[in-house]
């Protein structure tokens, strides 16, 4: 088998899976990420099945993962005094496995670090491909080669735009804007979260690590903005425009946001993609099929297909050409049943006018009594597990 060298741009989750499974099937990952260093913050993320669970267990870090879970009871909806009006249980949110993104980067680092040559603070700026291989060229490094190219670089993907083209042909905006940032727990909440709804808005705070702090998040309808996603000034101060006097705790955690070391504002998106592969270029995670971060799939979704992709590459050889489209192949069901859950999820997220909202508030209080009460958590269960693992042999 031909020890290929891969270079993987991004190194969030699909990345540094791809990168580890890469190497133990035999193959040199190099990992490059346009961030200075690994990055910290982030929200919540959560793994369900036997299929998220089985990946990291073969990865040897579920017991790691564990003990760094978030713990997360529920998540209860308020009114503007800050009293609970509805509950919604905790495997509707977490899943089986939750925990911090931080966290969840921070434990994937240090499996693949001495797996991986890693590269911060660089990014790909052309990809010229011949029958040989790939010719890349960066930001700040010099030009280099490589057998295979793979982008993991999420929503945004660079790599998918220099191979396939502009972003707007691929990823479809959902209406809704989200931010997050760490903030001080300040209503003592004790591994559960509250969530305030109102017309086009919501915001929501729940403790993390152990409850010494908190995260921030709000979410709210807009259509596609032109906004510069580095510049975080424009991006809070949309955020305060849309929110400021919107009640409950919303104007004290904007004042909170001008000092949090790790703002977040993003816009809400799936990417449809009729090939996550060209040539030597293939798309992996968010970069390919993000089922947007609505689903509560993104990761799970991102860890199975990084799984997938380094096997068939394994099982084929190294023949890319085999083996991307057996990837594909093993794919395209699986990741269109994770996408459907993102589907629609945004109008009930932030419902577009008053009456919608405060219906939803009134639903979400007897939905536990109701008949069908758990079809939501069923349903995210069974896309979780919508996909038969192959066992790929490994090095010794």
């Amino acid at each position: 088998m031909k020890k290929l060298n891969v270079l993987i741009s991004g190194a969030s989750v699909a990345g540094p899976v791809l990168a580890y499974w890469l190497h133990r099937h035999g193959f040199n990952p190099t990992i490059v990420e346009r961030a200075p260093a690994r990055r910290d913050g982030g929200y919540a993320v959560d793994f369900r099945g036997e299929a998220h669970l089985t990946v990291l267990r073969r990865m040897g870090i579920l017991a790691d993962l564990e003990r760094a879970r978030t713990g997360m009871s529920h998540m209860s909806y308020v009114n503007a005094k800050g009293r609970p009006v509805a509950k919604m249980p905790a495997d509707l949110f977490a899943g089986d496995l939750e925990i911090l993104r931080g966290d969840l980067t921070r434990i994937l680092y240090a499996a693949t670090k001495d797996r991986a040559e890693y590269v911060f603070g660089d990014s790909i700026t052309s990809l010229t491909e011949d029958a040989d291989g790939v010719t890349v060229t960066f930001e700040r490094g010099a030009p280099r080669r490589f057998d295979l190219v793979i982008g993991a670089d999420g929503l945004h993907s660079n790599t998918r735009r220099l191979a396939f083209g502009p972003e707007e042909r691929f990823v479809k905006h959902l209406g809704v804007y989200c931010a997050i940032f760490t903030t001080e727990n300040h209503l003592g909440l004790d591994h559960t979260g509250h969530a305030y709804r109102t017309a086009n808005r919501l915001a929501a705070l729940y403790s993390a690590r152990n409850n010494t702090e908190a995260k921030a998040v709000f979410y709210f309808g807009s259509p596609d903005l032109d906004l510069d996603r580095r510049d975080v000034a424009r991006q809070q101060a949309v955020l305060a425009e849309t929110f400021t006097g919107n009640g409950w705790e919303s104007d004290r955690l904007l004042r909170e946001m001008r000092y949090a070391p790790d703002f977040y504002f993003d816009s809400v998106g799936q990417v449809r993609m009729d090939g996550w592969t060209r040539g030597r270029v293939a798309l992996v995670g968010d970069a390919a099929y993000c089922p947007s971060s609505l689903s509560g799939m993104g990761s799970g979704l991102a860890l199975v297909g990084a799984y997938v992709l380094a096997g068939e590459l394994a099982a084929a050889h190294g023949d890319h050409r085999v083996a991307f489209a057996r990837y594909e192949e093993e794919m395209r069901d699986y990741a269109a049943g994770c996408q459907k859950l993102g589907d629609g999820v945004a109008k009930l997220m932030v419902p577009g006018s008053r009456a919608l909202a405060a219906f939803l508030n009134r639903y979400y209080k007897v939905m536990p009594y109701l008949p069908g009460a758990s079809m939501a958590s069923k349903m995210a269960r069974k896309a979780a597990e919508g996909i038969a693992l192959r066992d790929y042999a490994v090095r010794s």
